[in-house]
């Protein structure tokens, strides 16, 4: 045998990697797929927050009474 002839198991591994190729990639691309349709499911099943909702409310003062008694406080400054 001379070293130039190719070997007979060299030719269907040739084959074989173009297609196995293509099967990885369509399996990727199905994969991303899946992802992004149960990405989307995800954002449609979150509980919507709803519009802002402002509620004014009147508060009326409590009527005070006067006090019972009244206590003068006188401070004196001291001179060190």
């Amino acid at each position: 045998m001379s070293s130039l002839q190719s070997s007979p198991r060299s030719a269907p591994r040739s084959r074989r990697r173009p297609v196995l190729r293509l099967v990885l990639v369509a399996l990727g691309a199905v994969l991303v797929f899946l992802l992004g349709i149960a990405f989307a499911r995800t954002l449609d099943d979150r509980p919507s927050t709803g519009a802002d909702q402002t509620i004014v409310r009147t508060l009326t003062p409590r009527p005070q009474e006067a006090p019972g008694r009244t206590v003068t406080v006188t401070v004196t400054a001291q001179n060190p």
